[in-house]
């Protein structure tokens, strides 16, 4: 009797860990992008969302929309390697926002991403850097920079510099960054309405995706990369009908 519960009971282990294992998404594999919507309930919008990003910015529509205005003084503190990225945060008080409608969003942390997610003609970019923000209410716009290889990011090596070997590691940043060099001096924008890139792929973000590119050395990509141990980015979603604004 004691034998059999006792393998009922491993077996009720078992099926609860592959459970557990089943919501662990990743980005190869069977926790790959095109199973996050059904490795659990929570992701399912990954699946069935019609504003899903990333996307390709093929044409747009012309709305003279006037530079974005960023008001970054604030450095990161922490940078962690989820497994997933490498992301840097800030302290809570940061006063680091942007201006988007007349309505500040208030920085949360940056994170990168390569090859880049979104596409501008078909075309991904060496890496891609999510600044994620979010206003009073809580809603969500992600302002994007794009990097293609060539000359080293100086800015990009005082970050580099601490990053995070393995997974879930997380390490102080000590060196006084300057945010604002890691974004073009030229803010000119393509603007959408998206989703999160990564599980639970929420709706209703705002994304701003800046039209000049920086760069960064292939020293710079490469430890990028081996860090990672794989791509991390999600590919293009549909549009279903959404106009890209320029």
């Amino acid at each position: 009797m004691n034998h059999s519960l006792s393998k009922a009971t491993l077996l009720t282990l078992s099926i609860m860990s592959s459970t557990a294992m089943a919501s662990h998404w990743s980005y190869e594999g069977e926790g790959a992008p095109a199973h996050w919507g059904a490795l659990s309930e929570e992701y399912k919008t990954c699946q069935t969302g019609m504003n899903q990003s990333p996307v390709n910015i093929d044409q747009s529509l012309n709305a003279h929309l006037t530079p974005l205005k960023t008001h970054y003084t604030d450095g990161p503190i922490t940078l962690i390697n989820n497994g997933h990225t490498i992301q840097a945060g800030l302290k809570n008080t940061t006063a680091d926002t942007i201006t988007i409608d007349g309505k500040p969003f208030t920085l949360q942390q940056f994170h990168f991403h390569a090859p880049s997610e979104n596409t501008v003609h078909g075309k991904h970019y060496a890496m891609e850097m999510h600044l994620v923000h979010k206003d009073a209410n809580g809603a969500v716009a992600v302002v994007a920079v794009m990097f293609d290889k060539g000359a080293a990011n100086t800015e990009l090596d005082k970050l580099w510099a601490t990053m995070p070997e393995k997974a879930e590691q997380n390490v102080n940043v000590t060196t006084q960054m300057d945010l604002n060099a890691l974004l073009p001096a030229e803010k000119m924008y393509w603007r959408f309405s998206g989703s999160l890139t990564t599980p639970p792929c929420s709706e209703g973000v705002t994304w701003i995706v800046l039209k000049h590119p920086l760069t960064l050395s292939a020293a710079q990509l490469e430890k990028f990369s081996h860090t990672m141990h794989h791509d991390n980015n999600r590919p293009t979603q549909p549009l279903n009908g959404r106009v890209v604004v320029e």
